[in-house]
């Protein structure tokens, strides 16, 4: 059964449109509550938020919601979305919430749940919320309506779990690090991290003021960052996004590098220490052929998924793998989190430099990616891929790649847009297939 307002990362929209609103936000306050109320104790539930105006108004909203069906509520202000999920577990509550819209425009907004085990939900979970949300959910009586408070040593608390994944025997004395925040939910807790781990902070992107987040700064925009960083002769630049569970480096000479390169990092150094479980790594169908061909030199599998890190993180569950994630720099280490953890991911990479003592431009980037090139075709309705006639330019894309390339092309997730993908050994073939492809779809559009 298709969801009606869950979409790959749970609710997602402009603040103040349907689905997110205030009184929307009511609602699934209301509907999560009641559908995670199971046995007579107490329930509870943890809210965090990114720095996003909105923020208030759904968060006070999703209190109401929450106390109107007896469920206690605490409150962790501005949060890494992998923080939620963390305090939900650490601190027995039934659920968790993060309102955030990740790494869109602060005029967006969204809300992530998160089971009492940390995991974002089900489809199953999704599907009997949505019911409840366009039914009718019992009240409590009024001397069990919820409670809510804050909790103020939050921060202080995903500091030294995030610390506690850096290895015990290093340290990061004398190494300047460019930290990005995106103007969003670590700008208090990544530079704190990366300085009682001893390293010389640099922060940018750490002055929220409700509008800014991910204007210009955070891993979407790396521009400033790369600047930052050769100017103040770092060592190297890391990239968060709003939420603060996606991970892009910028080496000391101001180059980006992707999660891909970081995957195989991480990756490769967990399986030289025996610690990569299955001798695989979790990515999607949109990871550069040239990370599985050298991880395949290695002899690391690599298992692909649908693009989400929830199809990710399903598939490393299913299979029990601990090492996942995607090209845009969702890295998710089952080992230590439930979901993506930026600033954790970082301290893994940043481990392993420490202990190879090599320059970031000469360790991160782990292998030539193959030419690559991805482009979107929007579109108001319908459904173009179903098409005949570009189901035809497909099928002679594949036959002309024959092997030497892959082509994805998928409906987006989160937009009105489809997106159309290739990747080979030629640049200007991959680029003639991927327009001739998109001018199909345009014109079945």
């Amino acid at each position: 059964m298709a969801r009606k307002y869950f979409g790959t990362d749970g609710i997602r929209g402009k603040t103040n449109k349907s689905p997110m609103t205030a009184a929307m936000a009511m609602k699934v306050g209301m509907a999560a509550g009641a559908h995670f109320r199971r046995g007579d104790h107490r329930h509870r539930v943890v809210i965090g938020k990114d720095t996003r105006l909105s923020g208030y108004m759904i968060e006070s909203a999703m209190v109401a919601g929450f106390t109107s069906v007896g469920m206690d509520v605490v409150l962790v202000g501005p949060m890494p979305t992998p923080a939620v999920a963390m305090l939900t577990h650490s601190m027995r509550a039934d659920m968790g919430v993060m309102i955030s819209a990740s790494h869109n425009p602060y005029d967006d907004n969204g809300i992530k749940l998160f089971g009492p085990d940390g995991y974002k939900l089900s489809d199953a979970d999704e599907l009997a919320i949505e019911a409840l949300i366009d039914g009718d959910v019992a009240l409590s009586p009024a001397p069990d309506i919820g409670r809510a408070r804050r909790v103020e040593d939050a921060r202080g608390r995903y500091i030294h779990f995030a610390k506690s994944t850096f290895p015990s025997e290093l340290r990061l004395d004398g190494m300047r690090i460019v930290i990005d925040c995106a103007n969003g939910a670590a700008y208090q807790v990544a530079p704190s991290a990366l300085w009682e781990l001893g390293a010389d902070v640099v922060a940018i992107g750490v002055e929220p003021n409700g509008k800014n987040i991910n204007k210009g700064v955070g891993s979407t925009a790396p521009d400033l960052l790369c600047e930052t960083v050769v100017a103040s002769g770092a060592a190297l630049g890391i990239a968060l996004d709003g939420d603060a569970d996606r991970l892009i480096i910028v080496d000391e000479l101001g180059r980006v590098v992707d999660g891909d390169q970081l995957m195989a990092v991480i990756a490769s150094g967990w399986a030289r220490q025996g610690r990569l479980v299955g001798s695989a790594l979790v990515t999607t169908v949109m990871s550069n052929l040239g990370l599985e061909r050298h991880l395949a030199a290695q002899g690391i599998g690599m298992l692909r998924t649908q693009v989400g890190d929830r199809y990710v993180l399903e598939a490393m569950r299913e299979r029990g793998h601990n090492v996942g994630g995607e090209q845009s720099g969702h890295i998710i280490l089952s080992d230590y989190a439930t979901t993506g953890d930026g600033l954790v991911a970082a301290l893994q990479v940043l481990g392993e430099l420490v202990t190879a003592s090599a320059p970031a431009s000469d360790f991160l980037h782990r292998f030539e990616p193959l030419p690559q090139l991805l482009k979107n075709v929007r579109f108001s309705g319908g459904k173009p891929l179903e098409a005949s006639s570009v189901k035809a330019v497909i099928a002679d894309a594949e036959a002309e790649l024959n092997g030497s390339g892959r082509l994805v092309i998928r409906p987006s997730g989160t937009e009105p847009v489809i997106r159309v993908m290739a990747e080979g050994d030629d640049a200007a073939q991959v680029e003639t297939i991927v327009n001739r492809i998109c001018d199909a779809v345009q014109a079945a559009v």
